[in-house]
């Protein structure tokens, strides 16, 4: 399967037809889900659980943390906040200076590298604070301090 993608980038340099190398890929792609519904077919669903969580488990290590350090919130905030804030400027920047965003490739490329990385940083529960923006019976749960009251910066604002 890993050779039949070889196919793509050996079509590209024999320049063939945009649609002959979309075909390819398209077929790649069919090819791929067929040979995986033949393979839990073939072994049953425990044996292809047990050959996916093999050939899968040392990425259990790399899922983010649930909770993190005050810090290491912040500076994972700072890294999410970042690209969106490059973004917005190198619009205006291009045509103010057009020599500072010469190397746009690079910096775009960097920045969606940290927006990633922004997400492990900042740990589970920012995960799930992103999810529950896509769910509409989602409410926002405020954590309480010791005593029972809600922190003065989590309290709304009334007025």
């Amino acid at each position: 399967m890993l050779l039949l993608l070889l196919l793509i980038p050996l079509e590209a340099a024999l320049k063939m037809s945009a649609g002959t190398i979309a075909a390819t890929t398209a077929g790649i792609a069919i090819a791929n889900k067929i040979i995986l519904l033949l393979a839990i077919a073939v072994m049953g669903k425990p044996g292809f659980q047990e050959l996916k969580g093999r050939a899968f488990g040392y990425v259990k290590h790399l899922a983010p943390a649930t909770t993190v350090s005050p810090a290491r919130y912040t500076i994972g905030l700072v890294m999410f906040c970042l690209p969106f804030v490059q973004g917005l400027l190198e619009t205006w920047a291009s045509h103010i200076a057009p020599q500072l965003v010469a190397n746009r490739l690079w910096v775009d490329l960097a920045m969606d590298a940290m927006l990633i990385a922004s997400v492990f940083v900042l740990g589970g529960n920012f995960w799930d604070k992103i999810r529950a923006l896509f769910v509409r019976e989602a409410r926002a749960v405020f954590p309480e301090d010791k005593a029972g009251a809600i922190p003065p910066r989590a309290r709304p604002v009334v007025g």
